[in-house]
């Protein structure tokens, strides 16, 4: 028996993590420091829309915070027993992202329910402004945010913790008018189940998508079967098996396989051009770099008793 193997491309280049850290920075700077202000206008004004967006933007700190520790261990080269390197600790980071805005979520509904049925003392005013202000102050953080690389999974997190505040400054926005005009103070505790709502959503697409990577799913836009049918075409091909696929962080798709081929190509020395041919097809049809080969000869299948298709 004799056992091919080959890899194609490498890793993405890790420069993009350390510019990432640099959008980070920037954007952890401006929600910290308007973070503090809000705080003290909550109390002031007696706002649970404020506080609620102040804790939301007290997760967007943590968040980011933990967005630029990931970004920072995803930009070290591949060394020791970490083969890939550390570029999975920006999934981790999504991933604690999402389950820190459905604690927050859980807090905020319960506090909203509560200002209800009881409704307090809010001063409109102070909402309204201070909710302006942040919705600034967000705008801002995104454009920052925004030239970071949004295929990465832990940007994708910053960036939902940062538009979700956006998205709540408007509405605590609307309810600090609504207070201001009607005196109806039961508005903020809506705004604040607005915000819940909106953290939740955003906390959903982060731990689905962050956990068909931790669970080593196949890429969603990634179809094996399409995969298995042109690696089958190739000349000389006769079997593909053991197909797996996965991904090792955002936009980093890994792929390897048995394939089958005719006995005399390992005799002939053709073996190689074929493996050229399998990395080629999948470099042109399906974005795959990074990609290992095992390259069998028709008799070796006796060999295989954990054979799998």
């Amino acid at each position: 028996m004799t056992t091919t193997g080959g890899e194609h491309g490498s890793l993405p280049p890790t420069g993009g993590a350390r510019r990432d850290v640099r959008y980070f920075t920037t954007a952890l700077a401006l929600i910290a420091a308007f973070m503090v202000g809000e705080v003290v206008a909550a109390i002031a004004s007696g706002s649970l829309a404020l506080f609620a967006d102040a804790g939301h933007m007290l997760t967007d700190v943590g968040a980011l915070a933990a967005s630029i520790w990931a970004a920072k261990l995803a930009a070290r080269p591949p060394s020791g027993v970490w083969t890939f390197g550390l570029k999975r600790a920006e999934i981790l980071s999504a991933t604690g992202n999402g389950a820190l805005l459905l604690v927050v979520a859980t807090v905020i509904t319960i506090e909203a329910i509560r200002h209800l049925v009881s409704p307090q003392p809010v001063d409109g005013a102070v909402v309204l402004v201070v909710a302006l202000a942040g919705a600034v102050v967000n705008l801002l953080a995104t454009a920052a945010l925004s030239r970071a690389d949004r295929r990465s999974l832990n940007v994708k997190g910053a960036v939902a913790h940062v538009l979700t505040d956006l998205y709540a400054f408007l509405g605590t926005a609307a309810a600090g008018l609504v207070i201001l005009l009607t005196k109806w103070e039961r508005a903020d505790a809506i705004a604040s189940l607005l915000v819940a709502g909106l953290m939740v959503m955003a906390a959903r697409t982060l731990l689905t998508d962050s956990g068909r990577i931790l669970l080593q799913a196949a890429p969603e836009e990634l179809s094996l079967e399409a995969v298995r049918a042109h690696l089958a075409s190739v000349d000389h091909v006769v079997g593909v098996h053991d197909l797996h696929a996965w991904t090792v962080t955002s936009g980093q798709p890994t792929l390897s396989a048995h394939v089958v081929v005719e006995d005399h190509c390992f005799n002939s020395g053709h073996a190689p051009q074929i493996l050229d041919t399998l990395q080629s097809c999948l470099g042109e049809h399906f974005d795959v770099e990074h990609a290992t080969f095992q390259l069998e000869p028709a008799s070796h299948a006796d060999h295989e008793h954990s054979r799998h298709e």
